[in-house]
């Protein structure tokens, strides 16, 4: 069974994008979390 890609209307590759995000590095809460975090160390 060969899997098909999927792309939006525009003709951007889901999954390309979904592989990007996966490597791109923490995400906003991630950041907001450790911040947070680092924070309450200080304390």
């Amino acid at each position: 069974m060969s899997e098909e890609k999927k792309y939006t209307v525009v003709g951007t590759d889901v999954e390309e994008v979904k592989r990007l995000n996966r490597n791109s590095g923490l995400t906003y809460n991630q950041v907001k979390e450790l911040l947070a975090k680092q924070i309450q160390k200080k304390k």
